[in-house]
């Protein structure tokens, strides 16, 4: 028996060490679920993954014969209950959707605790370099990566002094700028005119020039610029 709770223990400390790694790295981003969060998804994995592996322990005087265990079971539901906590994490911000990356970082470290739970070391212990080295190393590469960046904008004028949708798309090359999609709209006061695009850009760095020559440009009403991602 003492030989049993030595080895539940190692399984728990080392679904805390994995759960605690994962989430130190996001609550170092300030994601909405970082250390503690993970750190207990991670071991609440491994514990309910041991209550089906130590099974005949809980069920005492129970022939073994009849005993049925099926670990996927377990695993099945761990990960399906997980698919919520992760849904609470990833939230609309403007027009950007964010916290799908953590979602992700929250499912895979359930997974990590299932193994840990069973005493699959090599492959959690992997798994976990795994997702440090993508959380991590990966963010670098992907800033590196040539991307287009997509920024939603809204440029509001006066109803009677508002200027042409080709000087529109003018300032918007001289920015580095192309319009993937462009629409008007007279606001309900009836004083108000309205451009909403989509903008595209391979140069982020271009934004704040665009935003401040709009702020400077006294025939702007207001403006909004909006970049989405994660």
């Amino acid at each position: 028996m003492e030989s049993d709770y030595a080895a539940i223990a190692t399984h728990l400390l080392a679904a805390l060490a994995a759960g605690a790694a994962i989430g130190l790295e996001r609550s170092y981003h300030a994601r909405p679920a970082g250390f503690r969060t993970h750190t207990l998804v991670c071991l609440s994995s491994s514990l309910l993954m041991l209550v089906t592996l130590y099974q005949s322990t809980w069920l005492p005087g129970m022939p073994t014969e009849t005993i049925r265990t099926d670990p996927t079971r377990m695993a099945q539901g761990i990960m399906t209950g997980i698919g919520f906590l992760g849904a609470g994490v990833i939230f609309k911000e403007g027009l950007s959707v964010r916290g799908l990356t953590t979602a992700a970082s929250i499912w895979m470290t359930a997974a990590i605790g299932v193994l840990m739970g069973i005493g699959f070391y090599m492959p959690a212990v992997l798994a976990t370099a795994l997702t440090l080295g993508i959380l991590s190393v990966f963010r670098l590469i992907e800033r590196r990566m040539p991307s287009q960046t997509f920024v939603h904008h809204q440029l509001r004028f006066d109803r009677d002094d508002t200027i042409s949708e080709d000087e529109i798309r003018k300032l918007m090359r001289d920015h580095g700028f192309s319009i993937a999609n462009l629409s008007y709209r007279i606001l309900e006061d009836g004083t108000s005119f309205e451009y909403r695009m989509v903008l595209r850009s391979t140069n982020t760095d271009r934004l704040p020039g665009l935003a401040d020559a709009l702020r400077k440009w006294k025939r702007v009403k207001s403006f909004q610029l909006a970049p989405t991602g994660d």
